[in-house]
């Protein structure tokens, strides 16, 4: 039992590490550590129970509560907040101090997690390739208007915030980080995670069992049965939304009362003189950490 829990605690650090950096799927950790299939079905159920809960139906809560696998379950949700915590401070010292760096790191891995994302499709075909390019062109364009990152987000925000992102975390090839940083978030949930602001994390933690609650059985079935064409969707997003990770002319915008810096991306010069080297060896190191991890999965599947 004991050798069982420390390998699902570890399981869990890898994937609350995934999750915190954008462009990491920890749902492509969880297919990689030959979890995911048993993750979605206990994710299932555990919205189940909040269903029954919602309706009153406390005998059939508790009755589906006992069905869980705690053993499978705690030590996974440990780990992740173990990483998550451990993390966060690291990477908003980062963003804050080195945010072309940054922006160039993250660039690499969800331009990696694209390809990843675009093999993940089983039967590729031209109305694939169609999603793909259409929900690209829209998200790429949209993103043009946005402002830059919200630094004093309501509370609504942070309920919305915590159940996209959930929702994205466990889709593989998909970050739920990066649609935090999409959404202009990013920032504002890791600083909450490192000043351990509470109030606002358990906003964000409820709209994540929300976002469970509500979308995990409508995602399960629509990867049961139009996953392909839900992941040519991600593909999509994810290529267009390489633009807010766009590191120059510098990829920041001052977002707080004492100036400091994170990544906002939406412009789209070139760079000038020894700006250039540090992002893009940075991208390049996340790009092949992204595709080392893919060939791992791969080797474990067969």
């Amino acid at each position: 039992m004991i050798p069982k829990v420390g390998a699902q605690l570890v399981r869990g650090l890898l994937m609350g590490a995934a999750d915190v950096v954008p462009g990491v799927s920890g749902g492509t950790i969880a297919l990689i550590v030959g979890i995911y299939e048993k993750l979605i079905d206990q994710v299932r159920a555990g919205a189940k129970a909040l269903g029954m809960l919602v309706r009153g139906d406390l005998r059939g809560f508790w009755k589906q509560v006992r069905g869980l696998d705690v053993t499978f379950l705690l030590p996974l949700a440990i780990g992740i907040l173990l990483a998550v915590g451990g993390l966060a401070s690291v990477l908003e010292t980062q963003l804050e101090e080195n945010p072309e760096e940054m922006a160039g790191l993250f660039f690499g891995l969800v331009a990696a997690s694209v390809l990843i994302g675009w093999d993940l499709i089983s039967a590729r075909t031209s109305t694939h390739l169609a999603i793909v390019l259409l929900v690209a062109v829209a998200i790429f364009f949209g993103l043009g208007f946005q402002s830059g990152p919200i630094t004093d987000p309501s509370p609504v925000v942070l309920v919305g915030a915590g159940a996209l992102a959930i929702c994205a975390m466990i889709l593989p090839g998909i970050s739920g980080s990066f649609i935090l940083l999409m959404i202009g978030m990013y920032a504002a949930v890791i600083g909450a995670v490192d000043d351990r602001a509470f109030g606002d994390l358990a906003l964000v933690g409820i709209g994540a069992v929300v976002g469970l609650a509500l979308f995990s059985t409508l995602l399960g079935w629509l990867l049961d049965h139009h996953g392909d064409t839900v992941m040519a969707a991600m593909v999509g997003l994810m290529l267009g939304s390489l633009r807010v990770l766009w590191p120059w002319p510098n990829g920041v915008g001052v977002i707080s009362e004492d100036e400091s810096e994170v990544i906002d991306g939406t412009g789209l010069e070139l760079p000038a003189g020894d700006e250039f080297f540090g992002p893009v060896a940075l991208g390049m190191i996340g790009f092949v950490i992204v595709m080392v991890l893919a060939r791992i999965g791969k080797r474990l599947e067969r």
